[in-house]
């Protein structure tokens, strides 16, 4: 990834290819919505992370980074996996708070 990108970002997806799960890159009031479910705050962002975000095995492949705002960046990428389909290309829209994720919303 560029050096342009903000490190948390980075160490978002470094964690995510580890399957580790890493709260303390979000805010405490954190969002993400995946799967159009919407989970608030570091708790349920860890069960999102220990849930429905490693069920399955896959690799991320990432295509494009770009800034979208103040603070805000688009990531497209390709995950390719175990799981129905075996492939989906993706966009993750963040949002930061400093060097914390506020939103992260994640969609086809």
């Amino acid at each position: 990834m560029d050096t342009a990108v903000p490190t948390v970002i980075r160490e978002y997806f470094d964690a995510s290819a580890r399957r580790d799960v890493e709260v303390g890159l979000f805010s405490e009031d954190a969002v993400v919505v995946d799967e159009s479910q919407t989970r608030r705050g570091r708790s349920e962002i860890r069960a999102w992370q220990e849930g429905p975000a490693s069920r399955y095995e896959y690799t991320t492949e990432l295509r494009r980074v770009e800034p979208a705002g103040a603070d805000a960046f688009l990531v497209d990428g390709r995950i390719e996996g175990n799981f129905p389909g075996g492939t989906a290309d993706l966009t993750w829209r963040f949002t930061l708070a400093g060097d914390r994720i506020r939103q992260l919303e994640i969609a086809p």
